[in-house]
């Protein structure tokens, strides 16, 4: 009895120290908002490799590319992605042409040599020779491959001693020509850096970050599955030196968006240079050519105000039309898209996103900020006892202090897991213990009670149905009257207590995971799944299994359900819950499918408020549980509704997990996902109010009348 005691007394102690940690959280959040509203100028990106491309499919591709250069720096695109070269691309850019074996002997009017299957390469002229021809030689000196001097008809080159397969897979450095050329057209560059060269050079690495600074290259963004130098960390340490020549120049980074798979090496790069870094989004090849400008501006204004988001990646190219016999181009349909007087470019810049160069969100760690997150954490080891208690008394001290213990030896082993672990679980825990109050409040206004139905006392204390021992029938559980504007008060105050519950558990999240890393999704939350499918069934449990008791009874509850004969209707209901927990798993995560119904008023509530609201929250989450808990001091039943509702409880945290997002969107977004709830679980009720008035008037009398008369 005294254990006992002492456990209750904890729970009082353990709700104190949840809500101190609550209170620890708002400073690390005003942190992170004064850092997301940092950076707000946004950069646009056209890849120079794509144009020269489609160049090359024009009659006339060097007066093409220098117009449409034009056309899109007046669209106010303001930077051109240029890769590292290859013998492929110079000879695009017109800077030299190459040759096959076969190809020179018939240049030559000669057999082709059997002997030999060597690459000729001949520059466009005095001026390509002496800009290009340098870093070429530099190329095969570094791959160790041979190669002479050459000349054709008054111009210089070089022969290869290789195929030229071969030849052309070879990574050369960037073209200084290509570079001269945009920079005097105006625009800012941002160079594609590969892992290719290896072994790293690191004195070669200074000399191509030293020239492209001398052109204003104020961050660089890395080509492929690996960031240049990843290869050879471990035995060159590449990083630490490419790091350090980033800091050196002033050079920061650029993270692409929606990568299946984070570039190898990024995350250690970005914590050399101090998280120097700007997200990039990425428009396809494909989307340039078939989305309208419309979805475009959407598509930003999103990325911007919801992902933080501030460069923007436009890419182009072309398709072959059988039925117009022309070659169709993006350039111009997206430079019109960008620039006109009501354009993409013009909606951002009204949107408070101005045009210009991307800059990295400015972040301090203050000294007090780590005592913070531990009191953080203790909140959070306090609210996951807790949760752990509902289900299993008795155990609120052991489960505390084997908490603290676990965390301080996790945080020794892996400090960014111990705080994900504590986050997911609180994140857990807030909603489920909201309803499992909600249900305890109903519990101990309905258990036991009875009610007159037809003339007789129906006891409704016992387990699922009321039976009539005259008549084998089995009849809804129907608890007394109660009047409906005292059920609409009850209704709403359960639901204001369990959603401030819910919302203890916002402050432990984002306090936990208030770093940098996650705001740049160069690390993610982790349990999303977890987080959308526990609290329901946890919720669910509860229900079944203890019904309002202090967990007595419990095991004889499971064994009595696990006794009882599997039904037809058991199985079906099985089946069908299974397959809206599918669908609804499926539309967890950035990866989910939206319906077309549910796109429309995605779309209508942005351009309405702003910011839109959760569809799950404020259209399956909130509505059912405020009907539910109105029905629920009638029928029992109104149960099934409680679960479903823990969806909109779970929802308002899991918003918060979606670190990239500004928590100002997530408090407005919530609050959103909360009115409209509320008011769509109104004209739900006021629904239920006028058609069970006309079923008891109307339907349940002649119903009744036929019953009796047969």
């Amino acid at each position: 009895m005294r254990w006992q005691r002492w456990n209750r007394q904890a729970k009082v102690l353990l709700w104190i120290i949840t809500l101190i940690g609550v209170v620890a959280a708002l400073p690390l959040g005003a942190s992170r908002m004064a850092m997301e509203g940092s950076s707000d100028t946004v950069e646009y990106v056209f890849d120079y490799r794509d144009i020269v491309e489609v160049a090359e499919s024009q009659p006339r591709p060097q007066q093409f590319l220098e117009d449409k250069l034009a056309v899109l720096k007046d669209a106010g695109i303001t930077t051109m992605a240029v890769y590292e070269s290859s013998l492929k691309e110079l000879a695009q850019a017109g800077r030299l042409t190459y040759y096959n074996e076969k190809d020179v002997a018939l240049l030559q009017g000669k057999p082709a040599s059997e002997d030999t299957n060597y690459t000729y390469v001949l520059f466009s002229g005095p001026e390509e020779e002496a800009a290009v021809g340098p870093i070429v030689r530099e190329a095969y000196d570094r791959m160790g491959v041979a190669y002479r001097d050459w000349s054709y008809e008054g111009r210089n080159g070089l022969v290869i001693e290789e195929s030229l397969t071969a030849a052309m897979l070879k990574t050369l450095d960037f073209d200084p020509m290509t570079l001269g050329a945009i920079a005097d057209a105006g625009f800012h560059i941002l160079p594609r850096f590969s892992d290719r060269v290896v072994p790293y050079d690191a004195e070669r690495t200074a000399s191509q970050l030293e020239r492209l600074k001398a052109y204003g290259v104020e961050r660089i963004l890395f080509d492929g599955e690996s960031v240049k130098g990843a290869a050879d960390q471990s035995a060159l340490h590449s990083l630490d030196s490419l790091g350090a020549l980033l800091n050196e120049y002033g050079i920061g980074l650029t993270a692409i968006e929606n990568l299946k798979k984070p570039q190898q090496g990024l995350n250690k790069l970005a914590y050399l240079t101090n998280y120097n870094v700007v997200r990039v989004y990425s428009l396809s090849p494909e989307d340039s050519l078939s989305m309208t400008q419309a979805g475009i501006e959407d598509r930003f204004l999103l990325a911007a105000k919801d992902r933080n988001i501030r460069m923007f990646f436009l890419n182009t190219t072309t398709k072959n039309s059988q039925d117009k016999g022309i070659i169709e181009q993006s350039v111009d349909s997206l430079a019109a898209a960008m620039g006109s007087e009501s354009g993409v470019i013009a909606q951002m810049e009204e949107a408070g996103y101005p045009t210009g160069i991307a800059k990295a969100f400015t972040f301090e760690k203050a000294s007090w900020e780590k005592p913070l997150r531990g009191i953080v954490a203790l909140g959070a080891i306090a609210i996951i006892t807790l949760l752990i208690s509902a289900f299993i008394p008795a155990v609120a001290i052991p489960v505390f202090v084997i908490g603290l213990i676990g965390s301080a030896g996790l945080y020794v082993l892996n400090s960014s897991l111990m705080e994900q672990g504590l986050a997911l679980g609180a994140a857990v825990s807030g909603p489920t213990l909201a309803l499992i109050w909600v249900m305890n409040r109903i519990y101990s206004r309905t258990i036991g009670e009875r009610r007159m139905v037809g003339g007789e006392a129906w006891s409704v204390g016992g387990s699922g149905s009321a039976q009539d021992p005259n008549k084998e029938e089995r009849v809804q559980w129907v608890f007394p009257s109660v009047s409906i504007g005292r059920r609409l008060g009850i209704a709403i105050n359960w639901f204001v207590v369990a959603t401030c519950i819910t919302l203890t558990a916002v402050p432990l999240v984002f306090g936990l995971l208030n770093n940098i890393t996650y705001s740049l999704v160069l690390e993610q939350f982790r349990g999303v799944s977890v987080l959308h499918l526990a609290p329901l069934f946890l919720v669910a449990v509860y229900v079944v299994l203890y019904q309002g008791s202090d967990g007595r009874g419990v095991i004889k509850r499971a064994v009595y359900l696990l006794r009882q004969p599997i039904r037809v209707i058991w199985v079906i209901t099985a089946v069908i819950v299974g397959g809206i927990g599918f669908y609804y798993l499926s539309r967890t995560g950035n990866a989910g499918e939206v319906s077309s119904l549910e796109l429309v008023i995605r779309n209508w509530l942005e351009s309405t408020f702003g910011v839109r609201p959760r569809f799950k929250e404020f259209m399956l989450g909130h509505p059912p549980l405020l009907l539910g808990l109105f029905l629920a001091l009638r029928y029992r039943a109104a149960w099934a509704f409680i679960i479903i509702g823990t969806l909109g409880q779970l929802t308002m945290v899991s918003t918060f997990t979606h670190i990239h997002t500004p928590l100002y969107i997530s408090i407005v977004r919530t609050l959103l996902g909360l009115g409209a709830g509320i008011v769509i679980g109104g004209i739900a009720i006021f629904a239920w109010i006028v058609l069970e008035g006309a079923w008891r008037k109307w339907l349940a009398p002649v119903i009744s009348k036929s019953k009796y008369s047969a």
